[in-house]
């Protein structure tokens, strides 16, 4: 916090994400009471995630080419763009669930391009000795809004409807964009252009390949994405079938996993400049199905919230680690294209594990849809654990 950029960047997006998680929430149940189907959340996250495969390794490509603060203003205006046509559509009674599918399409492109910029320029902001601080507090901003955000999303809903909530949204993105002009950032230098787009991509591509850690860590979180992960699809659902609530369950649910991705959060920032992380990277990848399986077993709201609290905790501890290990491994020639495979592997894994998540609810239900996600998750962990022991002591 003592970087005058930093906390800019942490206080405009942690306003932004209080806005994106009131939506999240709301476009979730919306999509529920529209549809009644648990595979209908998965075509909609699919749908969400989609375009972080045809664009996510270009967009790694563009950050390391232009400032990264101009590619962030411009994919912040057109996430606010879409809020405001969610708003409208919601207000006007016109919104339809093919709507939300399409919208979410729109807003997967936004974000596959404004992500890679996102990660990457916070070693722009801090510097490299005090990135895993840096981390660890947009961990802790993220899930500040992952705690608060939906909570209040619930409420609102139940209170005055979803069109608020897309409102609020559209309005809490003035604050980033506000940051983002007010920082005093030096020149960004252009690199040589040696190679065409594609070139550079190949290249980029090359070096994660040939960084066996680095690899193993981008195969790890893709695990934890599918299987791990999958059950936020699946939360509205859960609400009312398993728990036999409404809005209000479903925002106190992801507001319970927020509690404990905040706590896990403010721990690691606490230790600092540690040297365990790929140790704490293979214990939150190890002890997250077993909080899973606990969430599958429980039927009462307390209980409920109290397991979604161990979950968010050892998601946050799995993402935050992976995330500072590949930062602190990788060239700052590359930064940009190796956050760029890092965001494709984090944000591309999220539709096929909710695709898979949503069709196996239809047939199993969610609480062994979940079950067995988290029993995949156990057997993957054990087994990079067997073949790839030195992760554990990379610091």
């Amino acid at each position: 916090m003592r970087h005058r950029n930093y906390r800019l960047w942490f206080f405009g997006q942690l306003t932004s994400l209080l806005g994106t998680w009131m939506q999240s929430t709301a476009q979730g149940y919306l999509v529920f009471e529209l549809t009644r189907s648990p595979a209908y959340l998965g075509f909609v996250a699919f749908a969400a995630g989609l375009p972080t495969w045809f664009f996510m390794l270009y967009a790694g490509v563009i950050a390391d080419r232009l400032p990264r603060r101009r590619i962030l203003v411009w994919s912040q205006l057109a996430m606010m763009a879409l809020s405001v046509v969610f708003a409208a559509l919601t207000f006007a009674g016109r919104i339809e669930a093919w709507h939300v599918v399409g919208l979410a399409f729109l807003l997967g492109i936004a974000n596959a391009f404004d992500a890679p910029a996102r990660q990457s320029i916070v070693l722009d902001l801090v510097g490299r000795d005090d990135l895993t601080n840096a981390v660890a507090l947009n961990s802790l901003q993220f899930n500040t809004a992952t705690t608060l955000g939906p909570a209040a999303g619930g409420v609102l809903y139940d209170w005055v409807g979803p069109g608020w909530c897309f409102s609020l949204n559209a309005l809490s993105f003035v604050a980033v964009i506000a940051a983002l002009a007010m920082m005093r950032l030096p020149a960004h230098e252009t690199p040589p252009r040696r190679k065409s787009t594609l070139g550079e991509l190949v290249e980029g591509l090359r070096y994660v390949a040939a960084n066996r850690t680095i690899l193993v860590i981008l195969v790890l979180v893709a695990m934890v994405t599918i299987f791990g992960i999958a059950y936020v699809t699946l939360l509205p659902a859960w609400s009312v079938k398993i728990l036999h609530g409404d809005a209000t369950t479903n925002g106190w649910l992801q507001s319970a996993r927020g509690a404990g991705a905040l706590l896990c959060a403010l721990a690691i920032a606490s230790l600092g400049r540690t040297r365990l992380r790929g140790r704490l990277l293979l214990s939150g990848a190890l002890a997250l199905p077993v909080a899973l399986l606990l969430f599958a077993a429980v039927r009462s709201l307390p209980l409920a919230m109290l397991m979604l609290v161990a979950v968010g905790a050892t998601l946050i501890l799995c993402f935050n680690m992976a995330n500072t290990l590949v930062q602190t491994l990788s060239d700052d020639a590359f930064r940009g294209r190796v956050m760029g495979v890092y965001t494709l592997t984090f944000f591309g894994s999220m539709p096929l594990g909710a695709l898979l998540a949503g069709g196996l609810a239809e047939r199993l239900g969610e609480p062994n849809t979940v079950a067995l996600g988290a029993a995949a998750l156990a057997c993957g962990a054990l087994v990079i654990l067997a073949t790839y022991p030195a992760l554990r002591r990379v610091g």
